[in-house]
């Protein structure tokens, strides 16, 4: 592949200073012959750039994905740029036809453009720096999205997935729209194509060693980036055009907000109830409550009480998840707080798992029996109680890869009609279409709520409604996690 050299503007006169040079260099961009006075205005005029001299010459550095911004501040400025290293692809295109308000979300995209008012040769592989993040439910067709936009830009692209099954589930769609080998990192295998997709481990691990290869990168499940060892991935990397997909955007950590500052802003929002009825299924949710027996009760209130009255006397007050972390390493040395930590895990095992909800579950399998329906639990330990309960297969994070494989297919040739689950289906996994889903227990995050509701969303042949069951146990912590997560 040959370096790229794209002039920002003409050729000055001889008695001008000589152009400035920038090349890529282990995840940062290298720059040098930049007077001091150029210096001082590039601090001033663009302080995002993050300048920084390099203390091993005369040159300066800047953070790889900073180069659309540097190559805007720079173009008054004649620069010798061989920062890509990617030639543009051949003409591809994907036989999707988007739907209406899959090119409103393209187009939101596209308008992002960066370097429009920046001189680009035509004959330049990279030449359009969109980025941003766009938020869509989940199966309303996101992939076909990024599909039309790696098409569109005709550039080397990364996508970036956050588990084996999405890797392998882009290379397949890729290679069926494209015709051409898909790259991979992940699952075993580093091998490098034009287009590549790859683990979120596996780019944290490759991102210096190949970030000028790409002049695109797409983030699916962009969320994830908001982790402090996944987001050096998109800092590492100097692709200009860059596209985030995700069906929950805002995190409670407010790490958003790092995710808008190194892909982009989210551009593009459509909720669920936006598409239900026309392009996904419509939909109902229901909330079952039920009662702790006698039995339950008397040792949830006793849990409870042990887990309040330390509180009582701690300053820990449960409001954030640093509150939580100051009461697990407490744990490790007061014997009060390690029993106050596993009385609060007790009483929430009560409330998650209650013989009530157990009887609820019954009850819904046989007013759906026949039907495609999934249960959802937020621990193993309940969902095997499940399988084991009602006969039916389980998938965890402990479940092999081919065993998972196997119970997905055979639930989506109708073998199946039913899966427990823990949090592994939540997102990550094509899962086949099914209409009902039973949250039997959950955490608070409005995330996944989005996410198991998304299972369901798919639209149905014969437009049936979709149903998901919230099933909670009264007068206890799930209440208040239930309205959260709403």
């Amino acid at each position: 592949m040959r370096a790229i050299a794209i002039a920002l503007t003409v050729t000055p006169a001889s008695d001008s200073p000589p152009a400035i040079e920038c090349r890529f260099e282990d995840g940062t961009i290298y720059i040098d012959g930049l007077e001091e006075s150029q210096v001082r205005s590039l601090r001033e005029s663009a302080p995002q750039l993050e300048l920084q001299p390099d203390p091993r010459s005369d040159g300066w550095r800047v953070p790889a994905f900073r180069y659309a911004a540097l190559r805007a501040a720079t173009a008054e400025l004649a620069v010798d740029d061989s920062v890509l290293e990617c030639d543009s692809l051949p003409d591809r295109h994907s036989a999707y036809e988007l739907r209406e308000y899959q090119r409103e979300a393209l187009d939101a995209w596209l308008e992002t453009d960066r370097w429009v008012d920046i001189a680009v040769p035509e004959d330049a592989a990279v030449n359009r720096a969109p980025a941003g993040v766009l938020e869509l439910p989940t199966g309303s067709g996101k992939t076909v999205i990024a599909l039309k936009a790696i098409e569109r830009l005709g550039v080397p692209t990364l996508v970036v997935v956050p588990t084996i099954d999405l890797l392998e589930q882009w290379i397949d769609e890729l290679e069926t729209e494209f015709d051409i080998p898909i790259g991979r990192f992940g699952g075993g295998e580093q091998r490098l194509e034009p287009i590549t997709v790859s683990t979120y481990d596996s780019a944290y691990l490759k991102a210096d060693s190949v970030g000028d290869r790409f002049g695109c990168v797409v983030f699916d499940e962009v969320h994830h980036l908001g982790g402090e060892g996944y987001r050096e991935i998109a800092r590492l990397l100097a692709a200009p055009a860059r596209l985030g997909l995700t069906a929950t955007f805002e995190r409670p950590d407010d790490a958003h907000e790092v995710i808008e500052e190194i892909v982009g802003p989210l551009v593009y929002r459509v909720d669920v109830d936006d598409l239900a009825g026309e392009h996904l299924a419509p939909y109902d949710v229901k909330r079952l409550e039920v009662a702790l027996t006698p039995e339950e009760r008397d040792e949830y209130e006793r849990a409870q009480e042990t887990f309040t009255d330390y509180l009582a006397t701690s300053n820990i007050r449960m409001q954030s998840g640093s509150d939580y972390q100051e009461l697990v390493k407490r744990s490790g040395s007061d014997p009060r707080a390690r029993e106050a930590l596993l009385a609060r895990q007790r009483a929430r095992e009560i409330a998650r798992g209650s013989a009530a909800k157990i009887d609820a579950l019954e009850g819904v399998l046989e007013d759906h029996r026949g039907e495609r329906t999934l249960v959802f639990t937020a621990s193993n330990d309940l969902a095997y109680d499940v399988s084991e309960r009602f006969l039916i297969p389980t998938i965890t994070h402990q479940t092999g890869a081919a065993e998972r494989r196997e119970i997905l297919e055979r639930f989506r040739e109708g073998t199946y009609s039913r899966i427990a689950t823990s949090n592994v289906l939540d997102e990550g996994v094509d899962v086949p279409d099914a209409a009902i889903a039973v949250v039997l227990s959950g955490s608070g995050s409005e995330r996944e709520f989005t996410q198991r509701l998304g299972r369901i969303l798919r639209p149905k042949s014969d437009g049936s409604r979709a149903l998901l069951y919230e099933v909670v146990t009264a007068d206890t912590s799930e209440e208040r996690v239930a309205e959260r997560r709403r």
